[in-house]
């Protein structure tokens, strides 16, 4: 059987420490309610640098420069050990500044809403035409008009019409709102829109530099972040997909927008693997860009306990499934975990939806699987504001599931969880460390031998939307690609084709002699 094949996979951090200020709805709602708290006042001092944001270990896991159970390595907490020569660069992404963002979102606003002042554009617009992976894009063509005088664009601020951009305390832009009175238009979504658009721009422009996908090769391209996109009669009508493959200029792609809160890139995977193996696409790219509005969701706790404010990254990424090349690892099309609206929702209920029943139907045990990537939000961001160690608790409950099926022994449920695991090391930014995270590491440590399968899962908080108290997850499992084995049984079956084939006219022919 040819199953579709991961074949790429890369990242975007944006340090964004002014949005955190500014857009994150956590100070939004603080500022509105009480707009002199102690907690703004305080905030500006635990703002992080770009360098240090840079080099701090979870980051340099994200795109690719050290490996996740490194952190078992470092000491916490982890914001005391930078990582020595940390690289904004890394093998399966970027962290970008914030001023270069800024200058990213007016290239890619469409409509003329973002508004830059005259010298900070000029200066990034050089920045960004000498980006390895942005330079070439025609878009960068916006960044030679539409700037302002600061005046003006204070003025605009001032008048309600326009959101503030700023850097380093200092007002440097703007995005206007798209229409005088529609609220799915105002400048605080168009805003929010924007950044996901930017972000997930930035994921596949860094996916199509570093691997071999072109970007004419792109048939069909599937958004799977948390934002909406519309006006009044449409709130959430899309299409971000189309909006990002335009940008990267994916002239041959068609797409739309997928969303089932943070389970959604999970089940993005799942049905680009399904277009791909159908045979209805050939090149599926499954993106989403992070969401201004979870900056600094928990930076209460980070001030109160005298932190870093660490929720100052946008998070992006970009993932490649394709038709069975013979190299990548596929994707196991027949044995898919979902959480059914039947399912329940206590916990070990859910555990055997998404994780053993899918295992069950492909004739696979728990301890057959070497590493599962669940929810890998970095616990160093969870923890002080009382949410504890998430990947933790999901590892904990998958081993003490499999003692409970005797998949594992009762004595070695400490080092099952540990052995299957991995530190937490994504930006809380909602569906970004839903499983997608480590599947970039996941590709090299199949390419190495070092892992021979492994389940990605993703799962999501339906209630929120106030529609259903209902939960969600999906899942896949991942194995090293085993195409010569398919070919070989290919081998085997015209072979013995072939000797029926031969059998039969050995027949007919004893049959006419008679």
């Amino acid at each position: 059987m040819a199953f579709p094949v991961l074949r790429g996979a890369c990242y975007a951090l944006i340090h964004a420490p002014d949005m955190l200020v500014h857009q994150g709805s956590t100070q939004t709602n603080e500022r509105r309610l009480v707009p002199d708290s102690d907690y703004l006042q305080a905030l500006p001092r635990h703002l992080r640098p770009f360098k240090d944001a840079v080099a701090y270990p979870p980051n340099q896991v994200v795109i690719g420069n050290i490996r996740p159970r490194a952190l078992r390595d470092i000491p916490r907490p982890w914001y005391h050990h930078p990582v020595v020569h940390a690289a904004r660069d890394g093998k399966h992404g970027e962290i970008m500044p914030a001023d270069e963002f800024l200058g990213l979102m007016k290239a890619v606003d469409m409509f003329d809403l973002v508004l830059l002042e005259e010298g900070f554009q000029r200066g990034i617009a050089q920045r960004l035409q000498a980006h390895p992976a942005l330079g070439a894009l025609k878009c960068l063509v916006k960044l030679e008009k539409g700037h302002l005088a600061a005046s003006d664009i204070e003025a605009l601020v001032e008048g309600g019409k326009a959101e503030p951009m700023y850097l380093q305390g200092s007002l440097v832009g703007c995005v206007k709102k798209a229409h005088d009175f529609d609220a799915s238009l105002s400048r605080h979504v168009m805003f929010e829109n924007l950044v996901s658009k930017a972000s997930a721009s930035l994921g596949l422009a860094l996916l199509l530099a570093k691997t071999t996908l072109k970007a004419a090769d792109i048939d069909y391209i599937i958004e799977c972040s948390e934002e909406a996109c519309g006006d009044m009669n449409q709130r959430g009508g899309g299409n971000f997909a189309k909006a990002i493959g335009e940008v990267c200029e994916c002239v041959n792609a068609t797409g739309s927008d997928t969303r089932s809160f943070c389970a959604g890139p999970v089940h993005a995977v799942v049905q680009a693997a399904a277009l791909v193996k159908s045979g209805i696409y050939k090149h599926v790219v499954v993106l989403a860009g992070g969401s201004s509005a979870k900056l600094g969701m928990n930076a209460k706790d980070h001030v109160k306990k005298e932190m870093p404010a660490l929720e100052d990254m946008i998070g992006a990424f970009a993932l490649h499934i394709g038709e069975n090349d013979g190299v990548s690892p596929i994707i196991r099309t027949d044995a898919i975990g979902r959480h059914t609206i039947g399912s329940g929702a206590s916990p070990q209920a859910v555990m055997q939806a998404i994780i053993t029943n899918p295992l069950d139907r492909a004739g696979i045990k728990l301890g057959d699987v070497d590493t599962f990537s669940v929810e890998m939000q970095n616990p160093e961001i969870t923890e002080p504001a009382g949410a504890g160690d998430v990947p933790a608790a999901n590892y904990k409950m998958i081993a003490a599931l499999g003692v409970m099926r005797k998949d594992y022994k009762r004595e070695e449920l400490n080092d099952v969880a540990e052995r299957i695991g991995m530190p937490g090391f994504a930006p809380t930014q909602g569906h970004i460390p839903s499983g997608v995270p480590f599947l970039g590491h996941c590709l090299d440590l199949m390419a190495s031998g070092e892992i021979k399968r492994a389940m990605i899962v993703g799962k999501g908080s339906l209630f929120l939307g106030r529609l259903t108290n209902l939960f969600d997850g999906v899942s896949f499992i991942m194995e090293p690609n085993n195409r010569q084995a398919d070919d070989e049984q290919a081998a085997d079956a015209a072979s013995i084709r072939a000797m029926i084939a031969e059998a039969m006219a050995r027949l007919a022919d004893a049959m006419r002699a008679e």
